[in-house]
């Protein structure tokens, strides 16, 4: 019996993963009170702060397939199975200053109702489709994963396959979501953060140990395993030129542009500030660490399986690399808590997916529906069918997962899946923002004209993908493993922009606030007036409730005023002066006139209500613009 199967047998291995779950399931619930309304369930209230931000979207961004996935493709190619992890330096600066700021200060609920305010309904609701679609399937990916983590520990004791073990994890992962929405999942992922940068460094220190420190791990691995990047285009296995069009492109930019579930991680910070700086420090420097968290026991088993074969074979099936390599340099409790590491990146994703697809299936499809028979709104009814909404994402994302399961590897499943989903809505998104001539029946050959050019690049790869592959070699009877994604982003760009080229451009006033050029009108109407910019300086003062204050709003004294340097009409962020919270206690408001009594701000009942704050504590004010 090997090291995993033997620690599957363990008491103190289940202790450890069976405490953990317990332990998800009870930030779930606890968090669900935080819950009054939709934008609470979705976006955390709009609310958190830039650090708390930045783990969350760490553990999102590891993700539930990137331990398995990068140590496979470091087993078989070395430190260059890192280098898709690098790709969101391309593309961050114009998330961070174009797509960003155009979400949050128009206060888009979701990526098909940008689509709409941009365009019309139609497009709308091709932006729906394609969305969740990819939505469902990434929770697909992300169970797969977990059974295939817990299928060698599993199997030799309780006999159960691929698809049972997926099905159980999907239970505890479907639970939690349902009732804690974005509030738990920010939360949770706040702890899953630091696990696993945590779990993924001490693996390769581990490793390191175990093969006699890091010289002797160096010279254990071929000279081709130290290049930073794969060759040119001379493996078709995995070449950079088709990685970088597959990862780089249509997923990195998929993932920043695209991904519903990390949007509303951006949507959940306290302001744009915050979410640039939450996206800056985690390019900077979470995502070089997270590349050699999640890629090392792939070269560390490389490593072993040089010096050792007898303990790591060199043929051993690379998507159980980092199982076997966990299980050699762990005891049995040590193994427990790395597997609990990627249940922690299982969750991380799977939750931020879940909780997506609920807000597009609400925001989308039946507020639209409601509204069209005529029923007035209901927040808790709204509320009630995002639960219903998750619970059935995650039964669809099983179904996905069994498709996912028939690939050769994560990887190649992953690629696939991300090479062909995402380009129609990666094109419409970065013209839509960038390019203002781009127009609605533009946008509506990105999908249609765009999806048939893609089924045909998919039958037909020596017909359309070959004037494109770099001179990639390609065995016969093979299709282009990742270059397809090219030709993908091609068919999608250029069917926009041609039909956009024959049709009549919209009006200025059509799409304001909506793209690159008019963002100055978007923050504007963001406040509902002229934004103020003055610097000034926080405030920590007591509060108390006044009911007849209007809804949304906060008074202060003139004093405080003008220390803020704010004016009447101002939005403020009030929050619980321990900055440890992260803004869990903590609501936006509007500056409504002001009052005589000294060092005290005054809230209505509603931003009391929202903001959760604690009878006794003071608040820090500050002034938005």
């Amino acid at each position: 019996m090997d090291a995993a199967a033997a620690a599957g047998g363990s008491t103190v291995f289940w202790v450890i993963v069976i405490g953990y779950f317990i332990a998800v399931l009870g930030f779930g619930g606890y968090f669900a009170r935080f819950n009054r309304n939709t934008s609470d369930f979705f976006f955390g209230g709009r609310r958190f702060s830039w650090w708390l931000i930045t783990m969350s979207i760490v553990a999102t961004g590891v993700g539930s397939h990137s331990f398995l996935k990068y140590s496979s493709k470091g087993f078989e190619h070395g430190f260059s199975s890192s280098m898709t992890y690098l790709n969101d330096w391309f593309f961050m600066p114009l998330f961070m200053f174009g797509w960003l700021p155009i979400i949050y200060y128009m206060r888009v609920r979701s990526i098909p109702e940008y689509f709409e305010r941009r365009f019309n309904r139609g497009v709308r609701i091709l932006a729906t489709v394609s969305l969740l679609l990819f939505m469902l399937g990434y929770i697909g990916i992300g169970f797969v994963t977990m059974g295939k983590t817990l299928l060698p520990i599993i199997e030799p004791h309780l006999g159960w396959d691929l698809m049972t073990i997926t099905c159980v994890v999907a239970v505890v992962a479907g639970v939690y979501i349902t009732f804690g929405g974005q509030t738990a999942v920010i939360f949770t992922d706040l702890l899953q953060g630091f696990v696993l940068l945590f779990a993924g460094i001490m693996l390769f220190l581990l490793g390191l140990d175990y093969l006699g420190g890091f010289d002797a791990f160096w010279n254990a691995l071929p000279a081709d395993f130290k290049l930073p990047l794969s060759n040119f285009n001379d493996d078709p296995s995995f070449n950079f030129v088709g990685i970088f069009w597959q990862d780089a492109v249509a997923g990195s930019v998929g993932f920043l542009f695209m991904n519903q579930g990390l949007i509303m991680r951006f949507m959940a910070c306290k302001s744009v500030q915050d979410g640039r700086k939450a996206a800056a420090f985690n390019v900077l420097l979470a995502l070089p660490i997270s590349a050699i968290a999640v890629s090392n026991a792939g070269w560390v088993g490389r490593a072993i399986s040089n010096t050792k074969p007898d303990l790591l074979p060199p043929d051993t099936v690379p998507d159980e690399v980092f199982v076997r390599v966990t299980a050699l340099l762990t005891t049995p409790a040590g193994f427990g808590f790395f597997v609990a590491a990627v249940t922690a990146a299982l969750m991380s994703t799977v939750d931020t997916l879940i909780n997506a697809v609920a807000a597009v299936t609400i925001n989308d499809i039946y507020r639209p529906i409601q509204k069209a028979r005529g029923k007035e709104g209901d927040d808790k009814k709204d509320l009630r069918a995002a639960m219903i909404v998750s619970a059935g994402a995650t039964v669809i994302g099983v179904l996905a997962a069994w498709g996912f399961s028939k690939f050769d590897s994560l990887y190649e499943a992953h690629g696939f899946f991300q090479g062909t989903l995402t380009p129609p809505l990666v094109a419409a998104i970065m013209l839509a923002i960038f390019w203002k001539r781009f127009t609605s029946s533009g946008a509506i050959a990105t999908f249609v004209v765009g999806a048939i050019m893609i089924v045909l690049g998919t039958y037909f790869p020596g017909v359309f993908v070959r004037p494109f592959d770099h001179g990639i070699p390609v065995e016969e009877g093979e299709n282009y493993r990742y270059i397809g994604a090219l030709w993908n982003l091609i068919a999608c760009f250029g069917a926009g922009i041609i039909v956009s080229l024959l049709t009549k451009p919209h009006q200025a006033e059509e799409h304001e606030g909506l793209t690159l050029s008019s963002l100055s009108r978007a923050r504007k109407a963001f406040k509902g007036g002229e934004p103020n910019d003055a610097p000034g300086f926080k405030r920590t003062l007591t509060w108390e409730v006044r009911p007849e204050l209007p809804e949304g709003t906060v008074q202060v004294d003139q004093e405080n005023l003008h220390q803020l340097a704010a004016e009447e009409g101002d939005l403020v962020y009030v929050s619980d002066r321990r900055w440890w919270l992260g803004g869990l206690r903590s609501a936006h408001a509007k500056l409504e006139g002001t009052h005589g009594l000294g060092e005290t701000v005054l809230l209505a009942q509603d931003v009391s209500d929202n903001g959760h704050f604690l009878p006794g504590k003071m608040v820090t004010v500050e002034k938005e613009f």
